[in-house]
């Protein structure tokens, strides 16, 4: 249920095309619909302007498949993250107009069009192919929550010069995330070089003494680029919900 869909019902039921009953019925189960293995938060892009979305892991095809189709009954766009591939193909069987990234190991269903509300582009800048994962994650989130997505790929700080090349592209953006593993200091140099919202992504690549991407998110923490905002490590998806509220054209 969005702003959209409940408009549209409250002006139905004004105008006699939708009896009180049907309404009723179609609210039943708003702000929330239990399945027992999930209660599936249908109120949400009501209040967050995005719908409810499944982290994959953890769970099983049975249960990925009950909140997926509780979010396609009520005509919802979903996005499961963090999906293995044999689950996605179960999926992929069962709902073939879904779409799987191998990559970002993310499943997206879009039913509605996904209207651009943000003010301008958002650029997902990857430090390196590796940490690629990372960064699809944020684009294909920030893209389901209608934002307009660049991608610069491979411009680490091991060769500053292919970052600088970008420059224009970087001062184009209107928010940033910045995806790097090792020592991650990419979001600092970027951070210098702009005037735009920086959102820095540690990830878990590196070797021993990256301690797993605590290394990088230290980093980060430690950024002496003012206007520099840290999230967790590995997590692409909350650094694109970020930069969709940050970049969102207008308030709830």
């Amino acid at each position: 249920m969005n702003v959209t869909a409940l408009k549209k019902l409250l002006t139905d039921l004004r105008d006699g095309k939708l009896s009180v009953e049907a309404g009723l019925e179609r609210l039943a189960t708003l702000p929330y619909e239990n399945l027992e293995v999930a209660c599936i938060d249908h109120h949400r892009e009501l209040r967050q302007g995005a719908p409810e979305m499944i982290f994959g892991a953890g769970k099983t095809p049975t249960q990925l498949s009950a909140i997926l189709t509780a979010l396609k009954s009520r005509g919802s766009n979903a996005l499961i993250t963090r999906l293995e591939e044999a689950k996605a193909r179960s999926l992929l069987a069962e709902f073939p107009q879904a779409e799987y990234d191998g990559l970002a190991r993310t499943l997206t269903l879009i039913q509605t069009p996904v209207a651009t509300v943000g003010r301008g582009p958002v650029l997902v800048v990857c430090a390196g192919t590796s940490d690629l994962p990372v960064a699809r994650e944020a684009a294909v989130t920030a893209q389901l929550l209608g934002q307009e997505v660049e991608e610069l790929v491979d411009v680490g700080v091991a060769g500053l010069h292919r970052l600088l090349d970008q420059l224009q592209r970087l001062r184009r953006a209107a928010v940033l995330i910045v995806v790097a593993g090792m020592e991650g200091a990419l979001p600092s140099v970027v951070g210098g070089l702009v005037s735009v919202p920086v959102i820095a992504v540690p990830t878990s690549v590196g070797y021993g003494a990256g301690f797993g991407g605590v290394a990088a998110l230290l980093g980060m923490l430690n950024s002496c680029a003012s206007g520099v905002t840290v999230v967790n490590i590995d997590n692409g998806f909350g650094a694109a919900c970020a930069a969709a509220r940050i970049n969102r054209r207008d308030a709830l």
